[in-house]
């Protein structure tokens, strides 16, 4: 593929990247993704699929609510179930920390509310009497988060978007008209170049000389052996600790981002004993059936984030036709929306939502197109 020239090329194959490459191969760019493993093999191939407006941030409910739509609109193709939610709280404080948070993403468009433990209970009989306040949203549900890399990959293939899989990026020069990318398939030309590799991006900057503070924290997933209808809802807890649901073929998938080890450089991370105990004691807290089901399997993956837990998207610092987008905190949900975002960014269409400059991390002159900042 030596001398490919594209007119965007995308660094990344999970659902950023491969949707903000569908946006702007729909508005007439040549495009390319190239990612290092398969599609979707990252983090948006190995969460726990949760699609919640519960558990995100008032200031991101806009973008994860037109996130959710899209996957809704995904349906069957992605696994997506809308199946409503419910936060719990176990004590006096939880309680209050959640009707707060339930206030302020009801002021942001949620459609969340407090319920009571009557209605609850109805709802779901299965869980214990430790439970003491709760909260609920009927947007709440799931998709299978597996299907991601095949879902994308026929799209990328229906719009003409070229795909390099197991194609690692080795280096990235500058050159008069864009951007040469060095890959282990020989080089590419692009114009324009969208850097969305995840928590691999601390690799990926400096190839531009640039510099983020982007960490990666390895979230753990879980899922137990099938068995009868036990909930048949997203639950969570109030401190965000606890997702779980159980799938239609009666498996019961269990996350919280309870935290494995390793590091996106050396490779995939690892389950720690500790820290999945601590997980699954606490998914049985509130569910206590779920003490009779059997673990088949555990598994970790990177997420990426910044110090204020905002994303990073929008133009590179000190490159005007370079651009990045990752660190999405609750990036499974938001993921396809800010990545249209994005895509009509680079397109130079005003996009319909701010997005967040990285600029703010860097002290060189922010684009005046892009907000510093957080909406």
């Amino acid at each position: 593929m030596t001398g490919t020239e594209y007119d965007l090329v995308v660094v990344g194959g999970g659902v950023m990247g491969c949707a903000a490459a569908l946006r702007c191969a729909a508005g007439g760019m040549k495009t390319a993704v190239v990612e290092k493993d398969s599609l979707g093999s990252g983090a948006s191939g190995v969460n726990a699929g949760t699609l919640s407006l519960q558990i995100k941030r008032a200031a991101l409910m806009q973008y994860a609510i037109r996130g959710l739509a899209i996957w809704k609109d995904a349906g069957t193709a992605v696994g997506y179930h809308r199946t409503g939610g419910y936060t719990l709280a176990f004590s006096a404080r939880e309680a209050t920390l959640l009707e707060e948070r339930v206030t302020s993403k009801r002021a942001a468009g949620a459609p969340v509310s407090m319920i009571s433990l009557q209605a609850l209970r109805r709802q779901e009989p299965a869980l214990s009497d430790r439970v003491v306040a709760a909260s609920t949203c009927p947007e709440d549900g799931f998709a299978d988060s597996s299907l991601t890399g095949y879902y994308y990959r026929k799209l990328l293939a229906v719009a003409d978007v070229a795909v390099y899989e197991q194609t690692p990026v080795a280096g990235i020069v500058p050159v008069a008209d864009g951007y040469e990318l060095v890959t282990s398939q020989g080089i590419l030309t692009a114009r324009r170049i969208l850097l969305a590799g995840g928590a691999w991006l601390k690799t990926l900057l400096p190839m531009l000389g640039t510099s983020l503070p982007v960490e990666a924290r390895v979230n753990t997933v879980s899922v137990l052996e099938r068995g009868p209808a036990i909930v048949g809802s997203v639950i969570g807890h109030a401190t965000g600790l606890l997702t779980l649901k159980q799938k239609p073929n009666g498996s019961v998938l269990i996350g919280g981002g309870w935290q494995g080890s390793g590091s996106p450089e050396v490779g995939r991370g690892s389950v720690v004993a500790a820290s999945l105990l601590t997980n699954l004691r606490l998914a049985r807290f509130p569910v206590p059936g779920l003490a009779d089901r059997r673990l088949l399997r555990s598994w970790t993956g990177f997420e990426a984030h910044v110090p204020d837990y905002y994303p990073l998207a929008g133009r590179l610092p000190g490159h005007d036709n370079a651009f990045v987008l990752g660190c999405v905190r609750g990036g499974y949900t938001i993921g396809p929306y800010i990545a249209h975002l994005m895509g009509d960014l680079i397109l130079d269409k005003e996009p319909e939502l701010p997005l967040f400059n990285p600029g703010r991390f860097n002290s060189e002159p922010i684009h005046s197109d892009q907000p510093q900042g957080h909406p």
